[in-house]
Order: structure tokens, then C-alpha cells, then sequence
């Protein structure tokens, strides 16, 4: 029997996948943190609630090591089953482990990706799993930032998606990231708001006040439109720029992101 000192902390999810959900984050990941995975000697990252099926942790190797060839996957499951379920998948770089948010892995990983997984919990508990899945991860050091933590939501195809960058010292940026042909404005993707921030979308927060300036961006730049949504975008994303921090640049927009440092959208109080 397992005792209480060593049960796995969390709660099991739904466990709904779909092979390529998370491609925008993969690639995202891939890119802004990729040089810190090569630089790391075992560089090894954590997705951390796979679901019923273990495609979205197959694909993180796979996309990982387009980057940093070095790079380990460990998927972490809460549900003993889907641990079991996953097992045969197991190859050079990628196995599968019984575990939550206590990350039972006897190094810090450089990475923990935790997509659609807080969205069952409420708000108040979401700070207390980012400070212990923050403490888990690679420490910062004279050359390195840390590991990174990215925690967010989607929906089941990938086609939306929103989440929050952290590292050992708490969280810095928010992405959204979209289809562009799918999306009619900006603050579509308010429903796929991560926890911290989705009841946070009313007038008087800084979320709120974001995707309504993105909106108006959006609108300004429909003569934009006729040359595609990604055009269009690029322009909104560009006006927004004047009033509010984004970090990236115009080869992340034309992939259909934008980034904005945590603090200019963190909730009020």
C-alpha cells in the first residue's frame, strides 16, 4: 500500500489527447528555450500530466531534439493505468514515471511542461503548484537562466492556445497562440486563458484590458486582411506594441503568437 508520505500530489485529469495538440507550444519551447537545453549537460524535460494516450510526450522528444539532439523526455502521470498504458512507447531519450506535482525524478529537469492540467483546480491553488513545480526545476546559474516552466491551455486540436513562461524565480511572460484562419479577433482565445488569469477577464484586470486593446488593434487592421490573417495579425500584434510589453519579435508574430512579460497582465490584488 502506498503510504501518505509518498502518494503522488494532484488530483487526475480527464486525460483527453489528441496526437499534435500541443505543436504550438512544442515549437515555441523549441525556440526561445532551446539554447538553454543544448548549453545543459543531461538536459532533461518533464511532461507533466500526458493524459489517457502518450502522443504529446512522443512529440516533445521528437521536437526537443531538433534543437538540442541531447535532450530526455520523462512523461509523469498521476493515474497508475495510463503509466502502465504508456510503457510500450518507451525508447532511447523518453520514459514514463508514476508521479504529480512532486516531479519524483532524482535530477531538476530544464524543463516541465504542464498543458490543460490546472484547468480542474481552482484559482487560489494555483500558486502553490507553480512555487513547487518552480523549486523542481534546474536553478539559475552565472551562464544559465534555469529550467523553464510552461504551464497552460488549449483546446482539443491545438488550434488555441495561451500559457504562462516561469522560471526558478516565478513566472515571466504569457503567449497566446493561435490558427489564424480560425480565429475571428484576438479575445477568442480568452477561453483558453490558463487558470491564474481566465476569471480574470473582466473590466478594471490588466487581461481584460489586453485582448480589448488587441481587439481594437485587430479592427484597425482589417485593410490588412486582404493580404491574409497573418498580415492582419502582424499589424494588430505591432500597434500593440506602443502600450504594452511584448518581448518577441516578428518571427514569433508570423507564427500567429505574441508574448507579453507576466507583469503586465498579472491579476490585480
Amino acid at each position: 500500500m502506498t503510504s501518505r508520505a509518498t502518494r503522488p500530489v494532484g488530483t487526475v485529469t480527464r486525460g483527453t489527447t489528441n496526437p499534435n495538440r500541443l505543436r504550438r507550444m512544442d515549437r515555441w519551447i523549441a525556440a526561445v528555450h532551446g539554447a538553454e537545453l543544448r548549453r545543459a549537460g543531461d538536459p532533461v524535460a518533464v511532461d507533466l500530466g500526458y493524459g489517457a494516450a502518450p502522443w504529446t510526450a512522443v512529440e516533445l522528444l521528437g521536437r526537443l531534439r531538433s534543437v538540442a539532439p541531447r535532450a530526455r523526455v520523462v512523461g509523469v502521470e498521476i493515474e497508475p493505468a495510463r503509466v502502465t498504458g504508456a510503457k510500450p512507447y518507451e525508447r532511447d531519450g523518453l520514459v514514463f514515471r508514476h508521479g504529480g506535482f512532486e516531479v519524483p525524478l532524482p535530477v531538476r529537469p530544464h524543463l516541465i511542461r504542464a498543458a490543460n492540467v490546472l484547468r480542474q483546480y481552482d484559482e487560489h491553488e494555483v500558486g502553490g503548484v507553480w512555487e513547487r513545480l518552480c523549486a523542481r526545476l534546474a536553478p539559475a546559474t552565472e551562464v544559465s537562466r534555469g529550467g523553464l516552466l510552461v504551464e497552460g491551455t488549449c483546446d482539443e486540436i491545438g488550434r488555441r492556445h495561451v500559457w504562462v513562461a516561469l522560471g526558478p524565480e516565478g513566472p515571466r511572460t504569457v503567449t497566446f497562440a493561435a490558427r489564424l484562419g480560425s480565429l475571428e479577433r484576438p479575445s477568442d482565445l480568452a477561453e483558453r486563458l490558463p487558470k491564474a488569469l481566465i476569471h480574470r477577464n473582466v473590466p478594471g484586470e490588466p487581461v481584460h484590458a489586453f485582448l480589448r486593446d488587441f481587439d481594437r488593434a485587430w479592427a484597425a487592421a482589417a485593410p490588412y486582411a486582404s493580404y491574409g490573417a497573418r498580415q492582419r495579425w502582424m499589424r494588430a500584434v505591432r500597434d500593440l506594441t506602443g502600450d504594452w510589453p511584448v518581448t518577441d519579435g516578428a518571427a514569433r508574430w508570423r507564427q500567429g503568437e505574441v508574448t507579453v512579460r507576466w507583469g503586465a497582465l498579472a491579476p490585480r490584488g
